[in-house]
């Protein structure tokens, strides 16, 4: 191990990047190098010490400033993660924000396939969501309010995208997320698990009506349509029920990731009350 001028003149004992892992780092922002190596990005201080709380998550911390970011650091010398430094250059190449913290894990991906095989009281589906900070303020918003799981079907976007990840704000590592199942099986799925799918589009139901029905009182699986088409007919089908959110202003309407904070949150409020 490297020893390493530190910002203040004290002596460091950390290596700097090198070429190939800086080069393989980069690589996670693309889908291909994702699938390919099994591993994701994560960026910033909040996700980096969320990802750090998991034994077995983390393969490698990356800072441009280890005194900063001594608490990290010393959690991933006891799990026996690899530090290395980055300079001003390096974080430039791996960061997609214009203020970057300075700080990332490489990790291992969190996402499964199979669908949860225990009661669900709180479930998001999110059908071909595709943009990828809407999907991950969804998972934290699931996360807030006490999901138990986030599921995005096929054609969706990939919850370990960078932007995705970043706007999770850590909430990744805290519930389930499932990928890649067709919208009729995660419905079947909810279904078998007896729960009520609510579709979250315009023209249904009040969710005020819902709420005062007491129906969000049961297992709820809240079915998210697209940005931009929402939810086609078929899709809306295969709900139980359609719900819209009541506006009172003069918006046209609400954007996917807002809907979703208004519906989980009085789902959450009616079940625990």
């Amino acid at each position: 191990m490297g020893i390493t001028d530190g910002p203040n003149g004290d002596r460091l004992r950390w290596d700097r990047i090198s070429k190939g892992s800086l080069r393989s780092a980069r690589r996670l922002s693309a889908r291909r190098g994702r699938e390919e190596s099994g591993l994701f990005l994560v960026e910033g201080a909040q996700a980096v010490r969320e990802a750090l709380t998991w034994p077995g998550k983390v393969n490698l911390l990356a800072t441009s400033d280890p005194v900063r970011d001594a608490d990290y650091v010393e959690a991933a010398e006891r799990r026996g993660i690899r530090v290395v430094l980055l300079t001003a250059e390096d974080v430039s190449a791996l960061s997609d924000t214009v203020t970057s913290q300075g700080v990332f894990a490489v990790c291992r991906q969190v996402a499964r396939r199979e669908l949860p095989d225990k009661d669900v009281r709180l479930a998001v589906m999110c059908a071909q969501v595709r943009d990828p900070g809407n999907a991950g303020t969804v998972i934290r918003c699931a996360d807030a309010f006490g999901a138990d799981c986030v599921i995005l079907t096929r054609g969706s976007v990939d919850p370990h995208n960078p932007k995705t990840v970043r706007a999770s704000v850590g909430s990744i590592f805290h519930l389930p997320i499932v990928v890649g199942v067709e919208l009729s099986d995660a419905v079947a799925w909810a279904h078998a698990h007896q729960m009520t799918v609510l579709a979250a589009d315009g023209g249904g139901h009040s969710l005020d009506a819902v709420a005062r029905s007491g129906r969000l009182k049961r297992p709820i699986a809240w079915l998210m349509g697209n940005e931009a088409w929402g939810l086609p007919g078929a899709d809306r089908a295969l709900a139980d029920e359609v719900v819209g959110v009541p506006m009172w202003g003069s918006a046209e309407s609400l954007n996917l990731s807002t809907a979703a904070a208004v519906v989980l949150y009085a789902t959450a409020s009616e079940q625990r009350a």
